[in-house]
């Protein structure tokens, strides 16, 4: 109680409040760790403690290293391997049964799988990319930068887009999974570039957004600090949306033979000769040969929806600043409330 009235006939007590200074000096590495934990680890904690990300998560980890371990470990596949359409879960040789060529249907998934991933990231990357760039900046400038990037943007969507790739694949046959992938999404990026500039428009207008421009930060820092962090969950989401469409659009193409595959693994190709050559739908003993690439797709597809809609709260401010390590907030409870009381106190007396 004598702690209060001393602070209370200060005369600078409330200054002195205010201006209160850290008692330690972070060093250079410290302040290199502050932010790799603000910028990297606190992201990483918010997302892990939603069940529906770490599901999404360890999905994606499981078909990434399917990808990239698998066809080091598991051999390709050859024909007259084993017996013809020997059943799933019949021989350890065989954990997914053979198809009429008795070639291993395990390794054809595994084997499937990095051109798989490749198209995934081509197509995604390709389509969030630059969709934000025309988005964000037709948004956020305005003028007749935004009339010039909004008219290209419609040019675009008018553009059928089933016959525009399949006329691409059959002109270009191309066999490079980052090719395909581009191919696949070559005009879906144009309608999500218009509603991330739509968003953009009413971001733009916040109160934050104007103290930064008063405050003279450039356009690159405003975009990046005030408007991308409120965009970036609708951009996640539609990454994997992008990603799914790339899934389903090449095993459709592969399916229907659009795309060529002579010399190249693929679920769509499965299915198509799992129908074809294996007529999957009118007998039981080629179901495998079927069901086995529909699940592998339905699966990664469910792993990359869970894992977006996992990832929300990690573009929120406030949860991410909960959850680092190194904020402000560890210093001293007693300090801090003690700090509080005698600033309480000493503006009451003053009125």
């Amino acid at each position: 109680m004598s702690e209060v009235t001393e602070s209370s006939d200060s005369p600078d007590a409330t200054s002195d409040a205010f201006e209160a200074v850290a008692d330690t000096t972070l060093t250079k590495k410290e302040r290199y760790k502050r932010a790799i934990d603000r910028r990297y680890l606190a992201p990483i904690r918010v997302m892990w403690t939603d069940l529906r990300a770490r599901v999404g998560l360890l999905i994606i980890a499981f078909f990434v290293s399917m990808g990239v371990i698998g066809p080091r470990v598991v051999d390709p596949p050859k024909v007259s391997e084993g017996p013809q359409l020997q059943g799933a879960f019949q021989s350890w040789a065989h954990p997914l049964g053979t198809d009429n060529l008795g070639r291993d249907v395990l390794a054809m998934i595994v084997h499937a799988t990095p051109n798989m991933l490749l198209m995934i990231l081509a197509g995604g990357i390709f389509t969030t990319v630059l969709a934000t760039v025309f988005g964000t900046t037709s948004g956020y400038l305005g003028g007749r930068t935004d009339r010039v990037l909004s008219m290209m943007m419609d040019t675009v969507m008018t553009i059928p887009g089933l016959p525009l790739i399949v006329i691409l694949a059959a002109a270009l046959q191309p066999e490079n999974p980052v090719v395909i992938g581009v191919i696949l999404t070559i005009n879906a990026w144009a309608g999500l570039a218009r509603s991330i500039r739509s968003q953009v428009l009413a971001i733009r207008q916040n109160s934050y957004v104007e103290a930064s421009k008063a405050m003279g930060l450039s356009t690159s820092s405003i975009i990046r600090r005030d408007i991308m962090p409120n965009i970036m969950p609708y951009v996640l989401i539609n990454f994997v949306e992008s990603a799914r469409n790339v899934i389903f659009a090449s095993v459709g193409l592969y399916f229907i033979g659009v795309l060529p595959y002579d010399s190249i693994v693929n679920w769509g190709v499965m299915i198509d000769l799992a129908y074809t050559s294996g007529g999957a739908l009118q007998s039981l003993d080629a179901a495998h040969w079927l069901l086995a690439p529909l699940i592998t797709i339905t699966l990664l597809s469910f792993g990359l929806i869970m894992f977006a809609q996992g990832t929300d709260r990690m573009f929120n401010p406030r949860v991410r600043a909960q959850h680092t390590s190194t904020s402000d907030g560890d210093a001293d409870p007693e300090s801090t409330a003690k700090t509080d009381s005698n600033a309480t106190h000493a503006i009451t007396d003053r009125k």
